[in-house]
């Protein structure tokens, strides 16, 4: 395993705004370095919003980049991460993420980070055109009026 970045990309559940309990766990072991962007796309799985990495220039979503407070606990930290995210499953289950380094864009400059992109097939899903999926889920679930 590449141990050489210990900065965390989240864009999902794990940023600050999504109130999820695993924050706290999240804060426990890593710093808010602030808002960045990865190249990906964004789906509507109809559970809930899916990333998948993108190569082309105009496919960017937005998130919160961390960095580990003591990189001596980085392994264990995010193996606990690796649990939440449905990574380590049981012989012959198909993990729902997988956890992958990629660049991250803050302020126009490039660093490694570690994500966790979907690892299934995104065919019939809806594309979702907001690169942030909270502005996306406040739109989604805003009452008609």
């Amino acid at each position: 395993m590449n141990t050489s970045t210990y900065q965390l990309f989240v864009y999902g559940s794990l940023r600050s705004g999504f109130r999820n309990p695993v924050y706290s766990y999240l804060t426990k072991y890593f710093h808010l370095l602030g808002e960045a962007v990865v190249k990906g796309k964004f789906y509507d799985s109809g559970t809930n919003p899916v990333a998948i990495p993108a190569n082309d220039d105009d496919s960017y979503i937005n998130g919160e980049l961390y960095v580990v407070n003591n990189p001596d606990e980085f392994s264990w930290a995010i193996e606990q991460l690796d649990d939440y995210e449905g990574i380590n499953v049981e012989a012959g289950e198909k993990p729902l993420y997988r956890r992958e380094t990629t660049e991250a864009f803050q302020d126009g400059k490039a660093s490694l980070t570690w994500i966790y992109w979907f690892n299934g097939d995104v065919e019939g899903m809806t594309p979702i055109h907001f690169g942030d999926i909270l502005k996306y889920l406040q739109q989604k679930n805003k009452p008609n009026t």
